[in-house]
């Protein structure tokens, strides 16, 4: 009587065993990583991932330009012809942080002529406007052709 109970005991852990077994042979080959080589191996792969841009706040946005930004534009990315032509900057200790002031620019005019507190600084969404940038008087006088 003992051997018959021993032998259920064994053909019952056999069987989850083998179930065990065919759950964990499943799983590894249904696993994206199965269904392509170059996925173990990601030095091997021949095309990267893009990374993504980080989004910067206008004061990082502004830290690159010459003078922190004064006088050149800036936008939220979100804004379609609209921008600020920044004129004081005003930095908190840490350096990434602060408050901002500018002129507001539409489709690439003056819209106001005196400079107001700009608002979002800190958000993450802003962007600098090259082809708007500082505006430099014309040195060289214009010669008309006779």
């Amino acid at each position: 009587m003992a051997a018959s109970l021993m032998n259920r005991a064994v053909s019952r852990t056999e069987t989850f065993g083998a179930f065990r077994l065919s759950l964990n042979l499943l799983r590894h080959f249904s696993s994206p990583a199965a269904a392509s080589p170059a996925a173990e191996n990601p030095s091997s792969d021949p095309i990267k991932a893009k990374r993504r841009k980080s989004k910067k706040n206008l004061i990082e946005v502004a830290q690159f330009l010459p003078n922190w930004g004064i006088g050149y534009h800036m936008a939220k990315a979100h804004w379609n012809g609209v921008s600020y032509e920044i004129t004081k900057i005003n930095l908190y200790k840490d350096g990434r942080h602060g408050k901002a002031w500018g002129i507001v620019h539409k489709d690439g005019l003056r819209a106001a002529e005196a400079p107001k507190k700009i608002s979002g600084v800190h958000k993450r969404c802003w962007k600098y406007i090259p082809n708007l940038s500082k505006t430099t008087p014309a040195t060289a006088p214009q010669v008309e052709a006779a």
